[in-house]
């Protein structure tokens, strides 16, 4: 989808990943709503998958109440909108995730506080 412009776009773009020091990655957890919104976090492309989840995540997430008891193995997780199952062994890089890739996850049976998608 493009978006409509009033003119020429004669500039350079300032979110190219040259301006940051790693790529950013978006991710969100779905049905949690106490984050309003995806965390953006520059993480090197050599990342293990293993470190997002058992160390990353958990300094993002961790204070909700549903985030201890994510059971890892039943989590649904999609890049951008695409089911997707990442290698748990592999980079992030070797996942295929770059610069400003969004990846969101989804807790079955964890649908926030006390349900209400908080």
């Amino acid at each position: 989808m493009t978006l409509p412009t009033l003119g020429p776009y004669e500039f350079p773009a300032k979110d190219v990943q040259a301006n940051f020091p790693a790529p950013l990655l978006y991710i969100c957890w779905d049905a949690h709503t106490m984050f309003c919104s995806p965390v953006c976090i520059p993480l090197p492309p050599e990342t293990p998958f293993t470190v997002l989840r058992d160390q990353i995540l958990p300094r993002v997430y961790g204070q909700h109440p549903d985030f201890e008891k994510i059971d890892w193995s039943q989590v649904q997780w999609f890049k951008s909108s695409q089911s997707w199952q990442p290698e748990p062994t592999a980079t992030l890089a070797g996942n295929g995730l770059g610069h400003k890739d969004l990846i969101r996850f989804r807790t079955p049976g964890l649908s926030g506080i006390n349900g209400s998608g908080s």
